[in-house]
């Protein structure tokens, strides 16, 4: 049986593939002639506010009867998932 505590590194099978350079130093970013990221930001964010009161009926807000560390909690561990998933698909680390 599996304690509460076991991790999915305890089991041999699940390894993770060591990740050289994951610790590098990035080097200063360059001034180029492509967009600035924060007004992308906040157009993505727009339109996701819009898709969410379209398929909630209304706005996120405070106080709505679900756990928003949870729901925050469990969109970083897809994001994780996400991350290393590009990260592998684009040469690994």
């Amino acid at each position: 049986m599996i304690s509460d505590h076991s991790s999915p590194l305890d089991n041999p099978i699940h390894k993770p593939e060591p990740w050289p350079g994951l610790s590098k130093e990035e080097p200063a970013p360059r001034i180029n002639n492509h967009p600035a990221v924060w007004p992308m930001v906040i157009k993505d964010m727009a339109e996701r506010d819009l898709s969410g009161r379209q398929k909630y009926g209304t706005p996120l807000q405070p106080h709505n009867g679900r756990d928003a560390l949870i729901d925050a909690y469990q969109e970083a561990l897809d994001l994780v998932v996400y991350l290393r998933q590009a990260i592998h698909e684009r040469g690994g680390l």
